[in-house]
């Protein structure tokens, strides 16, 4: 297959072209023929002018690549090696949703031929791969795993927003149904991946390793929060705190904030929910996803609290909320906790006001029910910094207190202005 692949006999298909996807199409482009799939016929559109839904990549990114956007399951039959890179979200109750992996497994089904590969970079928990979509192409397909097709997994590592950690910059982690195709996924990701490749035992292995990246992170910034709510009550300084915990030269360096996004906020459900499956409650993973899912309420009430205190009359309050995006520098609202925090404060009747130089007002109207605010005040009572965005890292006290009234509340999430404002009431996590 690589050999094939590289010689340009053979296609490799992305299906799914959203932050991880679409990456990982054009750099493939470089090299090989490839064809990029999506559902989405708009967003086909706009690659196909080498315009980035996510504006995550610039039109350079998409000049001289040999790739096809389509929506085609036409073209996409000229393909003999498939990436599925579609999102795994969970639901409202935090269940994994599996309908995008089930659909492109489906997909996969009506196209697939004798000799193809198949390996999906969508995160899942330990077994899904093989136990939910392999019988899903084996029954459209009519064909069999590792004797007619052959079946993988390299799961993703695009970061958004991240122009350091490259899919080229970072080890890329790979598995196979047997040893023949551990080693021709290998040669082909190694067309890409510079910074070498690690070979995985087994499908499950590689599941799992992606998931607890993940799981890591979020128990280690629920432990930040959690420090942050019980040094608060002491009048301490979290950041001040870590500022001097880290001079120790095993001391892990994480910060207190809001846990969204596609990733941290919700692979750990994944890992939950499969180890409930199998009978075992989860309680270590569970209480950090309880702590950070809950951050956002925390921060409201802290905010609710400053409001009584110093106006009285909440309906007649007003809240400038600076960042609506998950992380910072990146157009992504996907699992935004700051939804969570707009919602509570005006469960309260508060008015808030939203701005963010990223995020899109339509698209937060469409998935949260309130856009960006077109004009600001400059009476507010409070002023949260919930996403430290690069322009705002500019602004100085003067700004602050243009914006809001002589009692005001600087809430700043993530510590950007320690030390800076003395004109306005000051707070961090």
């Amino acid at each position: 297959m690589y050999t094939e692949l590289v010689e340009k006999k053979k296609k490799l298909a992305v299906i799914g072209l959203g932050y991880v996807g679409l990456p990982i199409a054009l750099e493939f482009a470089k090299k090989i023929a490839v064809i990029g799939f999506d559902i989405n016929e708009k967003r086909v559109e706009l690659m196909k002018q080498g315009v980035d839904p996510s504006h995550e990549l610039s039109r350079e990114v998409f000049e001289d690549r040999d790739i096809v956007f389509t929506s085609s399951l036409e073209v996409l039959k000229e393909a003999n090696f498939f990436i599925v890179a579609v999102p795994t979200p969970v639901d409202e109750h935090n269940v994994p949703d599996l309908i995008a992996v089930q659909k492109a497994s489906e997909t996969i089904g009506k196209v697939l031929k004798k000799g193809d590969y198949v390996v999906f970079e969508s995160t899942v928990y330990p077994g899904c791969t093989e136990e939910d979509c392999l019988p899903i192409i084996e029954k459209l397909s009519a064909l069999k795993n590792v004797t007619d097709f052959k079946l993988g997994y390299s799961p993703e590592r695009i970061n958004p927003g991240d122009k350091k950690h490259t899919l080229a910059s970072v080890v890329k982690v790979v598995a196979g149904c047997d040893v023949e195709s551990l080693q021709e996924i290998a040669k082909v990701y190694e067309l890409v991946v510079k910074a070498g490749i690690h070979q995985a035992s087994s499908i499950k292995v590689a599941e799992a390793a992606k998931i607890i990246e993940n799981t890591q992170r979020d128990l280690n910034i629920a432990l930040m929060n959690e420090l942050s709510i019980i040094f608060d009550m002491m009048n301490i300084n979290t950041y001040e705190v870590l500022e001097a915990a880290g001079t120790k030269w095993n001391f892990l360096k994480f910060q207190p904030g809001l846990v969204g996004g596609h990733c941290i906020g919700v692979d750990p459900y994944y890992l939950t929910y499969k180890a409930r499956k199998l009978g075992y409650g989860s309680q270590v993973i569970l209480a950090g996803r309880n702590i950070n899912d809950d951050m956002a309420n925390y921060v409201a009430r802290k905010i609710i609290q400053h409001i009584i205190r110093y106006n009285g009359d909440v309906k007649t309050s007003k809240v400038l909320i600076k960042g609506a995006t998950f992380k910072e520098n990146v157009s992504d609202i996907r699992n935004s906790k700051v939804a969570d925090m707009v919602k509570e404060l005006r469960s309260f009747y508060i008015n808030v006001d939203v701005e963010d130089p990223y995020a899109d007002s339509e698209q937060l109207n469409h998935e949260y029910g309130f856009g960006l605010s077109e004009s600001l005040s400059t009476e507010y009572d409070v002023v949260i910094i919930a996403v430290p965005h690069e322009p705002y890292l500019c602004l100085d006290e003067n700004y602050f207190a243009g914006i809001t009234k002589q009692h005001g509340l600087i809430a700043d999430l993530k510590g950007l202005y320690r030390n800076k404002i003395t004109k306005r009431n000051y707070w961090s996590l």
